[in-house]
């Protein structure tokens, strides 16, 4: 997203409930009062009460009733004010706020996914072809898409649209780069003098290798554990224009049991904005046992 809710200030409308603070200002007006009672009957002989004394005074539990009951209250006012607004709104709230914007959930679609969609739907509102439009329309196309980026290279005229699959190596099919391409050329999105070319945007697949030195009692299965690992980890890690850092890759693979890595694929793997990369084999050389 071009906006990220999570940096906006917090809303001042949503105030901070803190029970304890409720009751000692409850506490603090009970007092209050009763002295200004006192004051203003003095034949009655009222005595200074401390409302702190006894818990089971029936001052004290009606305060406490009534303070939990406000901070439920308050609470339950907090929560409506955060189904209004994107930042916070999740499940159906999500998708009451959506429907002004015409953007409607999709099959299996999760919330923050939903979300990425709701912000390019508005943002891409105008029919000028604009690039959260493309994004937008290439996201509903189907929910494989995991992520999309619109492109131009250069001066060239051709829109370029990638396509960041949720398959597991990230590489969008060519059914899916059909379904996507299907979308934006619908002559209802597609501006009469844009060319759109759709493509997947995993275009680096490398091969990894380094030099691996175990712990004396480091399990037989350890370099299969590392490998996974890091598989594991650049799966949930990988991104639109997300280098491979060596000494990421590297320290992802200093599972238990390993001892040393040393890297023989040297230098950080870059990747353009529009591609992503996926790891191809990973050959991990055994060089023994050290402590």
């Amino acid at each position: 997203m071009s906006i990220d809710l999570s940096l906006l200030p917090p809303p001042t409308i949503i105030q901070d409930v803190s029970h304890d603070e409720i009751v000692a200002r409850q506490q603090a007006r009970f007092e209050q009062f009763w002295q200004a009672i006192r004051v203003a009957n003095p034949s009655a002989d009222l005595p200074a009460y401390d409302v702190s004394m006894l818990e089971t005074d029936p001052a004290v539990i009606s305060n406490q009733a009534e303070s939990f009951r406000e901070t439920l209250l308050r609470a339950r006012i907090n929560g409506a004010v955060r189904a209004l607004l994107l930042a916070f709104a999740r499940g159906s709230d999500l998708e009451h706020l959506a429907a002004f914007y015409d953007v409607y959930r999709m099959a299996g679609e999760d919330d923050d996914r939903f979300l990425v969609r709701i912000i390019l739907g508005i943002q891409g509102r105008s029919t000028g072809g604009t690039e959260p439009r493309y994004r937008y329309v290439a996201m509903s196309a189907d929910l494989s898409v995991q992520a999309a980026i619109v492109y131009r290279v250069r001066r060239s005229p051709l829109i370029h649209v990638a396509v960041y699959s949720t398959a597991p190596d990230g590489v969008a099919s060519p059914a899916l780069l059909a379904k996507v391409d299907a979308a934006l050329q619908d002559p209802e999105v597609i501006m009469v003098n844009d060319t759109i070319v759709v493509a997947s945007a995993v275009r680096k697949i490398v091969s990894l290798q380094a030099d691996v030195w175990l712990l004396p009692d480091a399990p037989e299965d350890t370099l299969a554990t590392a490998e996974a690992n890091l598989r594991s980890a650049w799966s949930t890690n990988r991104a639109l224009g997300r280098d491979l850092v060596e000494t990421w890759w590297i320290s992802k693979l200093m599972v238990g049991g390993v001892h040393r890595l040393a890297a023989v694929t040297s230098g950080d793997l870059i990747a353009e904005p529009h591609e992503a990369i996926s790891i191809g084999t990973v050959k991990l050389n055994d060089r023994g046992r050290a402590f």
